[in-house]
């Protein structure tokens, strides 16, 4: 199977301006996840999609060739990932290369490893949509996950309120947002929160680890320093 690896970074960030290519430990964030990749497929097969030049110029000073400028349209913040990496596949296939599947990798993740995209792409099979990565959810509908009534009155999520123990409850996965392996035909049927066929690969709490806001970078540079 031909794969592409997919590494998304606008240049618009609310929560952490310029996350992007803001150093985290001595390294531009996007780093991380451009290092992943190359340890994984040649730079042909490595695609960053960024509208920024900042972005465009940190990541060919890595000496990693940047396919194209994305479209501005395609870079607001109310641009769906779906359009993105469909407009990557056009990029490619409008050069007659084609690709099987797609591996996204999004730059706020700096703890995913190769092992962890390894294991993904193992449970891989040409007959599924995904396999995605989680993590075990901080919150469990059957244990302490409500929701309010027609009265405004709290409800367990799911379930009758039975479990007095969280251990006790069914386990229950969150997207951790790491690495997504994506059947290229069922990107083109449909967006990915549609897939029917899905499947889950568990990471390490610490691997899951998303940079979103300034506490999050807070923890991740604390853990970088701590392994130096």
């Amino acid at each position: 199977m031909k794969t592409l690896y997919i590494i998304p970074a606008r240049g618009g960030s609310k929560g952490i301006p310029g996350k992007n290519i803001k150093p985290l430990a001595g390294k531009p964030l996007i780093a991380y996840s451009v290092e992943v990749a190359q340890q994984l497929a040649p730079d042909c097969d490595i695609c960053v999609t960024t509208d920024d030049l900042e972005i465009i110029a940190t990541v060919e000073n890595m000496g990693l060739k940047v396919p194209f400028v994305r479209p501005a349209e395609l870079a607001t913040d109310h641009s769906g990932t779906y359009e993105v990496l469909l407009h990557a596949l056009n990029h490619y296939e409008q050069q007659c290369i084609s690709y099987d599947r797609i591996v996204l990798l999004q730059p706020t993740s700096p703890f995913r490893t190769v092992d962890d995209v390894n294991n993904c792409l193992k449970l891989y099979t040409p007959d599924i949509d995904m396999v995605v990565s989680v993590k075990q959810a901080s919150a469990n509908p059957y244990y302490n996950a409500f929701e309010t009534d027609e009265n405004g009155f709290l409800h367990i999520s799911k379930g009758e309120g039975n479990y007095t123990r969280r251990q006790d409850a069914p386990p229950v996965w969150e997207y951790n947002g790491a690495v997504y392996v994506i059947n290229a035909q069922s990107l083109r049927k449909m967006p990915l929160n549609k897939f029917p066929r899905r499947r889950m690969c568990e990471m390490s709490a610490e691997h899951s680890i998303d940079l979103d806001t300034p506490t999050d970078w807070l923890i991740a540079e604390s853990i970088l320093k701590s392994r130096e």
